[in-house]
């Protein structure tokens, strides 16, 4: 139940070697430049990139996987650093290619392309290029920006560091007088199985205290993250930090605008919800982590391998290939199941073209962890039909459409355990909760979260000052307008925007998770009822990689995210659940 990372290379040598290969491509690209007008030179440069794919990214992936799995191991720490430099070195060193490109024009470049086979797959990227090229500076200016590029994700490296590797978990001692490490990791599963609301608190406050001491490094570290989003935009000319992060992938800012409307005008289901879990729990004051309380206790535990068993089980109504991919990707040695001392917190997909994807997770025996799996399989699944259908540079499909997979075998994993047990009063209880709180999680909290983005970045936009007490106020009156609750009275809650990792390494990325559930839902739906068609435009979505624009994607897979129809669903859906627990609490 670890990953066996001698499928990326043999041995230690054996990586050494690839990063100098690797180092001495990105040299060798540095020496093309201004021979691109050059037909052969063109051919050359362009084959010369997809061999660095295939070495660099394998790498990449071994070196980023080492730290993962002990981010305390400073060896680890510098190998995976060597690597990062030589990334760095290469947005340095091809600096001039997108300028020079655009100084030869459209149709010079993509004749060239189109007229030979082995550049055929570059067609489509460089289509992308000519759409932006408004934001594509001059030879010079693209140089400069590229000097920058360490400096403008030392936000990052920063944030991993104080939340991963300096991070210092606490004891608890529980009611039991058991005393117990709570970590980032497990202390939900600790929430879930508690009685006491003065436990709950400390479980909480052994997590959210360490941000509240820190808040304001933490604040300075996303003042950075701000200042690079909002250099970024100023130098490349986008209206706003928003529309440089969706622009590249033809997401219209609409889409993201929309989905933050829709949820804020439909919180309704969503504060029914939570005076139905405070009445059933029989709660005086209800507390945003009491959203992981079970409305039926139980103490069932599910080892990993029956995690694994249902998930497989759930899935064997569909084409034998798409079983054949689940299992797959959930084989030994790709995936790293339990929790490690330095470890990465939480769960993930890594893949790379033509490389078969490694899954971390940190499980910890419950219901959630069973539909992690399934939900990280998703994410595996997609990259191997990509790589079994298209060429190493379309086979990196977008974070827009990354969620559909994984959250459409979260769908049908509800929907089979639903029908295949035998549904006692508890039973559909627990399951009616799973399905609201996954749109919960999914849709709502990763709205608010996004909401979030738009306030934070408006303010370094409008020259506000960036502190955590400002940081801190975007929070507070989000959660009262989303939930109705004041998180000033949960110690350290309002820090949750410094708990959040995607807000530093990937910012305008959590949106997509709700965008994505929507499409899935929608896609899922489709299948469930058997729509003429319907799971064959779904396979179409995942065999078509970063082939396309995602939101033409998912299109042709059913869904139109222009509209406001699958955002206004996803709320109907959850008034529907909350109705149906309504009646179920009551009986």
């Amino acid at each position: 139940m670890k990953w066996d990372l001698t499928y990326l290379f043999a041995s230690q040598s054996d990586f050494e070697k690839s990063l100098n290969d690797t180092i001495k491509i990105i040299t060798t690209l540095g020496t093309y430049k201004g021979k691109l007008n050059e037909e052969k030179k063109f051919k050359e440069y362009f084959l010369l990139q997809k061999e660095l794919t295939k070495i660099g990214l394998r790498a990449y992936q071994y070196a980023s996987l080492q730290s993962d799995l002990n981010k305390k191991n400073s060896e680890n720490a510098k190998q995976l650093q060597k690597v990062q430099i030589a990334f760095a070195k290469l947005s340095e060193t091809c600096s001039f290619e997108e300028p020079e490109l655009i100084s030869l024009g459209k149709d010079l470049v993509l004749g060239y392309a189109k007229k030979d086979p082995e550049l055929k797959e570059f067609v489509f990227g460089f289509e992308k290029l000519f759409r932006r090229q408004e934001h594509i500076l001059d030879d010079a200016s693209e140089a400069l920006l590229a000097n920058f590029n360490r400096l403008a994700s030392s936000g990052r490296e920063l944030y991993s560091s104080l939340s991963v590797a300096d991070m210092e978990n606490s004891d608890v001692m529980l009611d039991s007088g058991e005393i117990v490490t709570i970590t980032n990791s497990n202390y939900r599963a600790y929430i879930t199985k508690s009685n006491s609301a003065k436990e709950r608190e400390e479980i909480f406050n052994a997590v959210f205290s360490y941000y509240d001491v820190h808040k304001n490094t933490y604040a300075n570290i996303y003042k950075t993250v701000l200042e690079a989003d909002y250099a970024w935009m100023k130098a490349r000319k986008y209206q706003s930090s928003v529309e440089s992060h969706l622009f590249n992938n033809a997401i219209p800012v609409e889409v993201y605008y929309s989905l933050t409307q829709v949820a804020k005008e439909t919180t309704a289901p969503v504060k029914r919800y939570i005076q139905l879990r405070k009445k059933a729990l029989g709660l005086d004051v209800y507390h945003t982590y009491d959203r992981f309380l079970e409305l039926v206790k139980t103490d069932k535990e599910y080892e990993y391998e029956e995690a694994r068993t249902l998930f497989f089980k759930s899935i064997e109504k569909f084409p034998k290939d798409f079983q054949d991919k689940a299992h797959d990707v959930l084989k030994d040695g790709f995936v790293d199941v339990y929790e490690g001392e330095g470890k990465r917190t939480g769960a993930y997909s890594s893949s790379m073209p033509d490389l078969h994807p490694f899954i971390l997770l940190n499980y910890s025996k419950t219901l959630a962890d069973v539909f992690t799996v399934a939900h990280e399989a998703g994410h595996s699944m997609h990259s191997m039909f990509a790589a079994e259908t298209q060429p190493a540079t379309l086979q990196d499909y977008t974070i827009f459409v990354a969620e559909v997979a994984s959250t459409f075998n979260e769908h049908n994993l509800l929907d089979y355990i639903i029908k295949n047990s035998d549904a006692s009063k508890n039973d559909k209880i627990a399951l009616l909760q799973r399905a609201i709180d996954d749109i919960m999680s999914t849709f709502y909290r990763q709205t608010l979260f996004a909401i979030y983005e738009l306030e934070s970045h408006k303010l370094m936009e409008t020259n506000q000052p960036i502190t955590a007490d400002a940081l801190s106020q975007i929070m507070i009156d989000l959660y009262k307008e989303f939930y109705d609750l004041d998180i000033t009275k949960e110690d350290g809650k309002q820090f949750v925007w410094a708990y959040i990792p995607h807000l530093f390494y990937t910012p305008f990325y959590v949106y997509q998770y709700a965008t994505s559930f929507a499409a899935s839902l929608k896609i899922y739906e489709d299948v469930k009822n058997n729509i003429p068609g319907a799971f064959e435009r779904y396979l179409g979505l995942l065999k078509s990689g970063g082939s396309e624009f995602p939101v033409e994607q998912l299109r042709k897979a059913g869904v139109d995210l222009t509209q406001k129809d699958a955002f206004i669903a996803v709320s109907n859906r959850l008034s529907e659940l909350v109705d149906q627990l309504a009646i179920e609490l009551e009986e």
